[in-house]
């Protein structure tokens, strides 16, 4: 008979449930949060051919490739998902979800998340410290301007010379204020250095990837747009339909119905806030930068008529995620319409 394990995983230890086709449980316990002690614990209780249940957490990447590199059966569970049916337990112990787990595995009713490779992972981490410096030092910059305000000091917008030199010309004969400020200004020129060599790093790996490059075809779409993309998705056979990437990057409406009430509300804003922000950027791209003639941005602009210039920015993100997916299937970079030029 088929069994079925639910795994409740924490830092030190993982409560380990298996159950048995008909629910019945056949062994409850712990085992410590390694890859070697759950799969003693798994062929030792249950057997190789059993289906293996994880909720989707910080450790979910590491212990499902490690798993599943031992011939495991490991299917990793939207937490979201596993959250409503575990809720319905009078007692919330770590046993009783690996049990739950366990018995959701058993029943089906679950939508199995898709564990995205270490390399692409090391390509969202490297995007995300990029976005933390450029947060800090935004911030940073934005306290200097704080202080300095406050003495009569206006550096202007930053134009002609660099932040750092506009506010170093200010200093001069300053003895009052430049103790405070130039510390500040120090970390915000190591913060921008570093920037800059997360943007090589960059470049380096678009450079190295032909999807990339392909998807930078697309008006508006640049080096980090198209990594940060490429690593949401990772593959594009995961969804059969284009336009689903865009309720997956969060860019579709919310949609409530019951009865005789149906509306519409804002966007969901799921999924990866990231990608979202970048196809946010790059449909703004396309409305006020972009001087060559696009049938994407004649469309946005007649949204933009109608219903105003923020919607017709989001409506287009969407449109980018769903073009960019059409795009990395077909393998062909994007056609401009026929008679474009600059203008």
């Amino acid at each position: 008979m088929m069994r079925f394990v639910g795994l409740d995983i924490s830092q030190k230890t993982t409560a380990v449930c298996v159950i048995d086709g008909s629910g019945a449980r056949i062994w409850r316990g712990q085992c410590l949060s390694t890859p070697d002690q759950i799969d003693v614990v798994i062929r030792q209780h249950a057997d190789e051919n059993a289906r293996i249940g994880i909720e989707t957490g910080p450790m979910t990447t590491w212990l499902v490739h490690e798993l599943r590199a031992r011939e495991l059966d490991v299917v990793c569970l939207d937490a979201r998902h596993a959250r409503a049916a575990l809720k319905m337990q009078l007692n919330k112990t770590d046993a009783n979800d690996a049990e739950g787990l366990a018995q959701i595995m058993r029943t089906g009713w679950f939508r199995a998340v898709h564990v995205k490779s270490f390399e692409t992972h090391r390509a969202r981490a490297l995007l995300g410290a990029r976005a933390q410096l450029v947060g800090m030092t935004t911030r940073l910059s934005n306290h200097i301007r704080g202080v300095l305000k406050t003495f009569g000091l206006l550096p202007g917008a930053m134009r002609g010379l660099p932040f750092d030199r506009r506010v170093e010309a200010l200093l001069e004969g300053r003895p009052d204020v430049a103790p405070v400020i130039q510390p500040m200004l120090g970390a915000w020129r190591q913060l921008r250095i570093q920037i800059a060599a997360f943007d090589k790093a960059v470049r380096d790996i678009v450079k190295a990837s032909p999807t990339c490059k392909l998807l930078m075809s697309v008006p508006g779409i640049g080096a980090l747009t198209g990594l940060a993309y490429v690593s949401t998705v990772e593959d594009p056979d995961r969804f059969r339909q284009s336009r689903a990437v865009g309720a997956h990057c969060g860019l579709t409406p919310r949609q409530y119905q019951s009865g005789q009430m149906d509306r519409s509300g804002k966007i969901s804003r799921c999924g990866d806030a990231l990608i979202r922000t970048l196809l946010y950027e790059a449909a703004s791209v396309i409305l006020t930068r972009l001087r060559r003639a696009c049938d994407l941005k004649d469309w946005a602009e007649a949204i933009a008529k109608r219903a105003g210039r923020g919607k017709a920015r989001v409506a287009l993100a969407r449109k980018l995620a769903v073009i960019l997916h059409s795009i990395w299937r077909s393998g062909e970079p994007y056609r401009w319409a026929d008679g474009a030029a600059t203008a």
